[in-house]
């Protein structure tokens, strides 16, 4: 997959483009319908179709300490991007200079630098420029004056209401992984850093790796049958998201991931994504120790079957 990070440099992507813009927060299947339609017009011109995306967020940039958590930061979007096929990403800086900027001067920006668009493709409800006043209607004039075609894409509809990036992270935070599970076309992921822990996993026969996540929307705390993706290897997991009561308690959530069957070396500074697969329980203290590491020896029991059904 080839990214860019300037509007500029879409003249190295051979034409003619078809252009599928969004936040595309999670690339949920609503979002990989706008992709389908550009890739299916590319496929028919013999032209590149390109995802069209903004970083950060707009909202954490509109709306500072008062966004709520994303689905994917950029990092992420692009590695679920390259799964789906995507082999062309436009990432577009997103900040108050661009913010301040109205929808016309974007797309007249785009018209410029791309030798032969032919083709936007967006959601039919996609807002754009400042303060949103843009809209699909003004993309379809401003198509008519440019000389390509704007395609806005239907929302997908499952059990009568449309998929939506706000309604996938309410289902993650209510602990509805099978219903968001729906709603993306894939398990729910988070991606992190491995930083150090205070290595007590290790000491009863369970090392885990702590796993620091950006602004991602977490799930509810507890135990999760887990897959992990490291260096491109899927490793079952069990994974326990919560502040560790039986060890004293934490300020923080914090998300720490056990392999299974999986014997490596140190990976501190290593990217995993997790994938939650199934919630196994609620997290809760124990006793102590020996009752603890009696739980764990459950919940890998039950980790392995529910990673095998």
């Amino acid at each position: 997959m080839t990214t860019i990070h300037r509007i500029e440099d879409l003249s190295l992507f051979p034409s003619p483009h078809h252009l599928a813009i969004g936040v595309f927060d999670g690339l949920h299947l609503g979002h990989q319908t706008v992709w389908a339609q550009a890739a299916e017009s590319a496929k028919q011109t013999g032209g590149t179709a390109i995802l069209v995306t903004f970083d950060p967020h707009p909202r954490s940039v509109l709306a500072p300490g008062n966004s709520p958590p994303i689905l994917t930061h950029t990092t992420h979007k692009l590695r679920i991007a390259s799964r789906l096929g995507i082999e062309a990403v436009l990432v577009v800086p997103f900040d108050l200079e661009f913010a301040g900027r109205d929808g016309d001067s974007f797309v007249g920006d785009l018209c410029h630098h791309s030798p032969r668009l032919a083709e936007i493709c967006v959601g039919k409800d996609w807002q754009f420029g400042r303060n949103r006043t843009g809209n699909f209607a003004r993309l379809q004039e401003l198509g008519s004056e440019f000389g390509f075609v704007a395609t806005g894409v239907e929302p997908v509809m499952i059990d009568g209401a449309a998929v939506s990036s706000t309604r996938v992270r309410e289902q993650i935070r209510s602990g509805d992984l099978s219903g968001a599970k729906r709603l993306l076309g894939r398990d729910y992921s988070v991606l992190g850093t491995v930083v150090l822990g205070n290595q007590l996993g290790r000491t009863i026969g369970f090392p885990t790796a702590n796993v620091a996540v950006e602004n991602e929307q977490l799930p509810p705390e507890g135990v999760y049958a887990v897959t992990v993706v490291k260096d491109g290897a899927m490793i079952p997991g069990v994974a326990n998201l919560g502040r560790r009561p039986t060890l004293g308690g934490s300020d923080e959530c914090r998300l720490e991931v056990h392999l299974l069957d999986f014997s490596g070396d140190e990976f501190y500074g290593s990217v995993l994504e997790v994938w939650f697969v199934r919630m196994l329980r609620p997290e809760r203290k124990f006793s102590g120790l020996e009752a603890l590491t009696t739980q764990i020896h459950s919940d890998v029991i039950a980790a392995r079957e529910a990673l095998q059904g």
